[in-house]
């Protein structure tokens, strides 16, 4: 079943429960407040016929005619009355009611011989029902007489008659009235819907360019028209970095194999000395190493990814880490004639994981070595500013441009002039390295022209920042 139709048919029946409920306790109350407006005005004209009755003391009563002379309140239009003697029988009674013996009932009478007042309804047949009062009048502490004042509940019934006739035809009316601008105003909740599922539709076929139209309102379609376009755009984002990844990734494996395929097979054409035969394995082994240097960053990326690689959480003294990649990279410098150096080392705490801070420095010092130029110099630095500490790596090389500064931390980017200068790399360190301080809550700044040198920062929050 249709949601709208659904949405409409728990409203109509939700609004007919409550029309209905409502119906019978509004029908209930005015029937009540009809009742009490008869009897207080029954009340009324008893007590000011006994009142005038004690204080005239028109006792013993002589016929009606002359009492209706003398005490025109005892005769009303809508109603009648009549007076009984203590035994119950009746010794005056008006001329409306002439046509009708309505006795009095055995517990009205005894609750006159009480004092006390009493209502009571009579209902003869094939005439309406009759409301009646029945006061005492004492004397003495004796019952004198009994004044009686009733009156039809005709008009009564037939106003409640009416009034039901009203609401039997007035909440189907209502009842399809309301229906039907639930199901218009479910069907325009409801469009937007539509609209994402279509979106969701060509989505699926492979469209991710569609984006929903924002409504003006914002309601919770609104809201959700938002969430789903910005979903599409990083399902957009990461669906074009899987492809850009999956293309870099299968060009930096073919290289590799296309050397090796092609040196093998020349080598192979035809018998060649020992030393050839050495050579050609030294270069597959280059390429091998490259490979499996590859697969192996792409490896830890992936369980970086899905969050699978530990990371420890505890003081790291980052002076005495800065020293030792510097005794390694003064090493490795000597064999590529570039100069490292230390530049001012403050001593810094942070928290964090020792050994991925270690191959973070690693990363960005061999990157410095492999673009600078021969005899050139790579500069490391350990800044505390009281809140962050700043470790940067400084070369004179090939440079970066600034349109590229954000593009070297996206995987397999390489530029051109990084490819011309030198065939290693894989495109994959900083990367790591980008990582790698994100998850100590820190960032990778670079400061860089193209061929003046560059300056790669991580800042990393203190262990301990002062309060």
């Amino acid at each position: 079943m249709p949601l709208r139709v659904r949405l409409t048919l728990w409203y109509g029946t939700a609004l007919a429960l409550v029309l209905m409920i409502f119906s019978v306790i509004l029908y209930a109350m005015t029937a009540r407040n009809l009742r009490d407006a008869v009897d207080q005005s029954l009340e009324e004209t008893a007590t000011t016929a006994v009142r005038s009755l004690e204080e005239r003391g028109f006792l013993p009563l002589i016929n009606e005619e002359e009492l209706l002379s003398q005490f025109p309140e005892l005769t009303r239009i809508d109603k009648f009355f009549q007076i009984f003697s203590p035994s119950g029988t009746i010794s005056i009674r008006s001329p409306n009611i002439k046509q009708h013996e309505v006795p009095l009932s055995r517990t009205a009478l005894d609750t006159a011989f009480a004092g006390q007042s009493i209502f009571e309804s009579a209902k003869y047949p094939n005439e309406p029902p009759l409301r009646l009062i029945s006061v005492p009048i004492m004397y003495r502490g004796n019952l004198l007489y009994i004044v009686q004042v009733g009156t039809s509940m005709e008009s009564v019934g037939e106003t409640l008659h009416r009034f039901l006739i009203l609401l039997v035809v007035a909440i189907p009316i209502a009842l399809t009235v309301s229906l039907a601008g639930g199901w218009f105003l479910a069907g325009r909740a409801l469009r937007p819907v539509d609209k994402i599922a279509v979106a969701a539709q060509r989505i699926a076929a492979g469209d991710l360019s569609q984006r929903l139209s924002m409504p003006a309102a914002h309601d919770e379609i609104g809201r959700l028209a938002a969430i789903f376009n910005n979903m599409i755009g990083r399902l957009d984002v990461s669906f074009r970095q899987i492809r850009q990844f999956t293309s870099d990734a299968s060009h930096e494996l073919r290289t590799p194999l296309t050397v090796m395929k092609g040196e093998t097979d020349l080598v192979l054409r035809r018998p060649r000395a020992l030393e050839d035969y050495k050579t050609v394995l030294e270069s597959n082994l280059e390429e091998i190493d490259r490979m499996t240097r590859i697969v192996d960053e792409l490896l830890f990326l992936s369980r970086a990814d899905m969050g699978e690689v530990k990371m420890e959480s505890l003081p790291v003294a980052m002076k005495s880490l800065v020293e030792d990649i510097h005794r390694q990279a003064t090493l490795l410098g000597h064999d590529r004639n570039i100069e490292v150096v230390l530049g001012t080392v403050m001593p810094v705490v942070v928290q964090g994981d020792d050994l991925r801070l270690r191959e973070l420095l690693l990363n960005l010092v061999e990157n410095a070595m492999k673009y600078s130029y021969s005899g050139g110099k790579v500069e490391i630095s350990l800044l505390n500013d009281g809140r962050e500490a700043r470790l940067s790596v400084t070369d004179h090389g090939i440079g970066i441009a600034p349109a590229d500064h954000k593009r070297i931390f996206h995987r397999f980017f390489r530029t051109d002039v990084a490819r011309a200068h030198t065939k290693k790399g894989t495109g994959l360190g900083l990367a790591i390295c980008a990582w790698i301080a994100d998850l100590h809550k820190g960032r990778v700044q670079v400061k860089s022209d193209l061929g003046q040198g560059s300056t790669f920062t991580v800042v990393l929050p203190l262990a301990h920042p002062p309060a």
